[in-house]
């Protein structure tokens, strides 16, 4: 790779870019006004030195982000830099220009996420927008998540079992044939686990299924048992799909011994007990995806995305009486099972690190722990996040004085009850594991 970056717009393209879209477009506002965001110089670490030179990465990282914003597969956004006059523009393509083959943006991603590389272009806008005094600290901004799907198959129990074994014999069939065959009835587990395993094809009945699961979990037994054996080579059980199996075997059966001393494998049921949510796997493709929940409608299989953006005005825009636009300052992707609030304390140490820290942080769902709000106090950051129902026994009963008839100030660690009273001790202590703040009142002669 040679850093160059966006090369000039040749003459032609842009006489025909302007004639053709007198009002400009999408494209063509990000080429005059972000070309300086799109370098390859950032990149440079993840390239070689030798060989045949490569497509710049600044121009496929303009391509990404044009494809993101219009929707568009690998295929399409290739064909669109080859027939899209704003495109051209934005590349600075001549007109005569035939593209890039669509798998080289595949690559460029792979090559991204190999090296570290997924913000880069991100922190740059990011730095333009402080440039450019659309964003800075000391504002307000807010945080909430939103679903990421992971781009495998939904199993059930059943035929994560199956497709599990599948996974592994096909990783071993390529890395390590021989000694595979020396393990198992290649013709048998041909049968068994050539076409994929799919619910539509397993038996109806229930007695026939139970079976079935049994034989899944029999082969994936048989497998790790000569996986780990001690004449068998180390490197075969760091194959992730053998590791992976590994797993499924643990979280989907139990093995026992019946009265005759034998072992016997058998399905967990719900007194044997499952993992909790965010280490048990949900494919044997993808490691990390993870069944998880968001309020009582949305259920999903992937991972949770935490985007912070600022809202309001500056204190610069404030004084000037002009409007900013609410901007993305921070993207925290975490697994699917990470509640809301456990993402807040790694997202205000981003904006910190970057310059961007807030005066005033919402967070529009998840209830934080009396630690982190003070954490947060302590920084410097006003946190506004959702009140968690008050379930205590004067709430429910209607009779006394409930939480919200409390005023709290969290930054002098004081309380004051109805009746004007400042409490006496703040003390922080862990119930049932969890942070909480114990409140006491001196007790007052006619106080009650």
């Amino acid at each position: 790779m040679r850093p160059v970056g966006l090369p000039e717009i040749p003459e032609q393209t842009a006489g025909v870019a302007r004639a053709a879209f007198p009002k400009g477009s999408l494209a063509i506002r990000v080429r005059d006004r972000l070309a300086g965001v799109f370098t390859d110089e950032p990149f440079v670490g993840a390239f070689g030195v030798r060989g045949a030179p490569g497509v710049s990465p600044g121009v496929l990282s303009l391509v990404t982000v044009l494809q993101f914003t219009e929707n568009l597969t690998d295929r399409q956004a290739a064909a669109m830099a080859v027939r899209a006059i704003d495109w051209k523009y934005a590349l600075g393509m001549e007109l005569t220009d035939t593209g890039f083959d669509a798998s080289v943006l595949s690559r460029f991603r792979g090559r991204l996420t190999d090296n570290g590389m997924e913000r880069v272009v991100f922190d740059r806008l990011l730095e333009h927008c402080k440039d450019a005094g659309l964003v800075a600290a000391g504002g307000r901004q807010r945080t909430d998540s939103t679903y990421v799907i992971s781009a495998v198959r939904d199993l059930n129990r059943l035929e994560l079992a199956g497709e599990s074994v599948r996974a592994a014999l096909e990783a071993l069939a390529v890395a390590a044939p021989v000694w595979l065959a020396g393990q198992i009835d290649v013709t048998e587990f041909a049968e068994r686990y050539g076409p994929r395993i799919d619910g539509w094809r397993m038996p109806s009945s229930q007695t026939k299924r139970d079976r079935l699961a049994q034989v899944f979990g029999q082969d994936a037994l048989a497998l790790c048992r000569a996986a780990w054996a001690d004449d068998a080579p180390v490197w075969i059980r760091e194959i992730e799909a053998v590791g992976l199996l590994r797993q499924v075997l643990v979280q989907t059966y139990t093995i026992r011994s019946d009265t005759r001393g034998r072992q016997v494998i058998r399905k967990r049921d719900a007194g044997d007990g499952v993992p909790p949510g965010q280490l048990r796997l949900a494919s044997p493709y993808d490691a990390d995806a993870r069944w998880a929940a968001k309020g009582e409608d949305l259920f999903w299989l992937g991972y949770k995305a935490h985007l912070t953006e600022t809202c309001g005005t500056l204190p610069e825009a404030e004084a000037e009486c002009r409007a900013v636009p609410n901007l993305i300052t921070d993207v925290h992707t975490t697994d699917a099972t990470v509640p809301d609030v456990k993402a807040t304390a790694p997202v205000q140490q981003s904006l910190a690190e970057r310059g961007l820290k807030p005066a005033e942080h919402y967070l529009d769902s998840g209830y934080p722990s009396a630690g982190l709000i003070t954490d947060a106090l302590k920084q410097g950051i006003r946190m506004v996040t959702p009140v968690l129902i008050d379930r205590s026994a004067q709430a429910r009963a209607a009779e006394g004085f409930d939480k919200n008839a409390f005023f709290i100030d969290w930054k002098n660690r004081e309380v004051r009850c109805p009746a004007g009273r400042t409490s006496s001790h703040w003390n922080p202590v862990k119930q049932h594991g969890k942070d909480t703040i114990v409140i006491t009142f001196s007790v007052l002669e006619g106080c009650r």
